[in-house]
């Protein structure tokens, strides 16, 4: 199973999923104990990103970021992608938890997903 977590800086769960370019990627089936940092340039963040040919989250089975607007929701649900939203900002916690079966901490209100949502209303997605 493959866990990417939206992040800050590579260990702050980032406040909004569609516009992270900052990625630990981590696969349970693979030998490596560390997750992968992965960088998006720009046009592969998911607000930009037009769903043509291959991406370097493909194959991910859950994204936890601190929040997500509707239309990366259906985005991701397209793709069969589940995604966690969490109020814990210490993304080793998070993955530790995700691992583990844990319940994470609700999000915290951020106001950017009101401007998300009119948005999205008039989105392709």
């Amino acid at each position: 199973m493959k866990i990417a977590i939206a992040t800050k800086d590579f260990t702050r769960v980032a406040g909004h999923a569609g516009q992270a370019r900052h990625w630990l990627l981590y696969d349970s089936d693979a030998s490596a104990p560390e997750p992968l940092r992965i960088e998006l340039a720009k046009m592969q963040v998911f607000h930009h990103w037009e769903g043509d040919g291959p991406h370097p989250l493909d194959g991910v089975s859950v994204i936890v970021a601190g929040s997500a607007g509707d239309g990366f929701r259906r985005r991701m649900d397209k793709r069969s992608i589940d995604v966690l939203l969490t109020g814990e900002s210490a993304a080793d916690r998070v993955l530790t938890a995700v691992l583990n079966g844990e319940v994470l901490p609700d999000p915290t209100f951020d106001p950017s997903l009101l401007l998300c949502r009119l948005r999205d209303i008039f989105s392709k997605y």
